[in-house]
């Protein structure tokens, strides 16, 4: 179970890791009680991608996908000009594909992930 966090304090330039097979992407999680396996919980985080970064495959995973991009651009490879500039919101039910996405000058997102009944 996520623990209760009440108006915490964050400090944007720390705590950042980078994402796992995602290159030049950094990750932030602020709460994770996320179980793939069992379908319950969910995950709270910040992805920051560098400017001129990009990710490579088509995703599709089993929960529900929140994503604000909350500073910056981003663009679906598929289709790279224009890009489009922050604020932008995606909901994406669960198994729904979506990628590969680049960005010029790097963005900042908020990612909430869940499993909804």
């Amino acid at each position: 179970m996520r623990p209760h966090i009440e108006m915490a304090s964050l400090d944007l330039d720390t705590g950042w890791s980078p994402l796992p097979g995602f290159g030049g992407l950094e990750v932030r999680v602020l709460a994770d009680d996320l179980d793939e396996s069992a379908r319950t919980g969910g995950r709270s985080r910040l992805v920051r991608f560098a400017a001129g970064s990009c990710t490579s495959d088509v995703l599709a995973h089993p929960y529900w996908e929140e994503v604000f991009v909350l500073s910056g651009d981003m663009f679906a490879l598929k289709n790279p000009a224009p890009s489009s500039q922050a604020p932008l919101y995606t909901i994406r039910p669960p198994g729904t594909p979506h990628g590969p996405f680049g960005s010029r000058s790097g963005c900042t997102l908020l990612e909430l992930q869940y499993f909804a009944r």
